[in-house]
């Protein structure tokens, strides 16, 4: 498969991804969402818990793309580069959750908001920290034992869960073992709180087991490198997704699949399904040859991390600046008095998709301007 065609199937898969994450993350009002738009309230699955994994594979995927470069690339040159990504990546992801650095007093007025009060971890850093130990292991291992320390990863993080975590439920969300880490190790108030407590999804014992979904995302696209201008290779791929599949969910009667706790079985279905939707992907594009229908996705896939980051300022000053008699944040006050009308879940998946489109406009002025921001 030639790097063109490459590009244009991974530029589309990593475009969908970001396309979805805009839309789960930027509804008019997240109570009123439809079901398939939210992520599961602790084990289980829904659509939306498929997003974030598929970004971290597509990361891995792109990878292996690379790697050719690299290997004319002396070890400290790369390690550089690996570095100088993973510290860029890191420190937008930080600087995005502190972002616009200032708070509303009860007065009206505004105050600093300090760094004692800014969550540490999250999508980007999960991104970053995830990229680089994948990366590290690409580069400094033989593949076979990059796959056998993603087993490794996986079973050994299960091990932590069951002997650090509460002896009576070490999956609950309070009591397994990253909790207790991030918090002795961050505090609470540099964790999540959007569960109502102290809580990071993206917490760092978690972010283990989420290199596996880099380093399977690297073996998929070297697969797809190699024989992804053949049916049986492509087949070979989405037969290898279902099996993994499969897998998820005879591991699921024992760690059970789980997007916030990322478990193993969670990481298993989301490869699994991943590789199938790829080589659908491939074979639309590639064997079929109809691309015409990818390019909405494709001004997302070219320009992912700054759109992702773009999306995330955007609402984040739509929820700052207010507006009205009731000073309403102008989030809310677009979707009560525009959205609403369409309905409380329609009028809330209509702000997403419209919001999205926004992006998706910038997005699309840059893919003409040919600007593409790398990290």
């Amino acid at each position: 498969m030639d790097t063109s065609k490459r590009f244009l199937a991974l530029d589309i898969f990593r475009g969908m991804t970001v396309c979805f994450m805009i839309i789960v993350n930027t509804p008019g009002n997240g109570a009123t969402s439809y079901a398939p738009l939210h992520h599961a309230s602790w084990h289980g699955f829904t659509p939306t818990d498929l997003v974030f994994p598929s970004f971290l594979f597509a990361v891995g995927n792109a990878m292996s793309f690379v790697t050719a470069k690299w290997a004319t690339m002396t070890d400290a040159r790369v390690l550089g580069k690996i570095l100088k990504r993973t510290f860029i990546i890191f420190l937008l992801g930080y600087l995005m959750y502190w972002f616009p650095f200032v708070h509303w007093t009860q007065d009206g007025g505004l105050a600093f908001s300090p760094f004692s009060g800014t969550r540490v971890f999250g999508v980007l850093q999960r991104i970053a920290l995830a990229y680089a130990l994948a990366a590290l292991l690409i580069r400094y291992c033989k593949p076979f034992t990059v796959y056998r320390l993603s087993i490794v990863f996986l079973l050994v993080y299960w091990l932590i869960l069951l002997v650090f975590g509460d002896r009576q439920d070490p999956y609950s969300m309070l009591g397994n073992a990253g909790t207790y880490l991030d918090k002795w190790l961050l505090g609470e108030n540099h964790l999540y709180h959007g569960e109502g407590v102290a809580f990071d999804p993206e917490g760092l014992l978690s972010t283990l087991p989420a290199v596996v979904n880099v380093t399977l995302g690297f073996a998929a696209g070297k697969w797809v490198q190699e024989k992804g201008k053949t049916y049986e290779g492509l087949f070979k791929l989405i037969l290898g997704g279902a099996l993994l599949v499969f897998l998820a969910l005879c591991w699921n009667n024992f760690w059970p699949i789980n997007k916030k706790l990322w478990t193993g079985s969670f990481v298993l279905l989301t490869v699994g399904i991943d590789c199938m939707l790829l080589a659908g992907l491939i074979y639309i594009t590639d064997f079929l040859n109809r691309k015409k229908w990818g390019y909405f996705f494709e001004v997302f896939g070219k320009n992912p991390l700054f759109i992702y980051l773009l999306s995330e300022l955007g609402a984040t000053l739509l929820y700052f600046f207010r507006t009205g008699e009731n000073h309403q944040s102008v989030f809310k006050w677009t979707f009560d008095n525009i959205f609403r009308h369409a309905g409380m879940y329609f009028g809330s998946f209509l702000f997403a998709i419209s919001f999205m489109m926004l992006c998706w406009l910038v997005g699309y002025w840059l893919d003409r301007k040919k600007i593409y921001v790398r990290v």
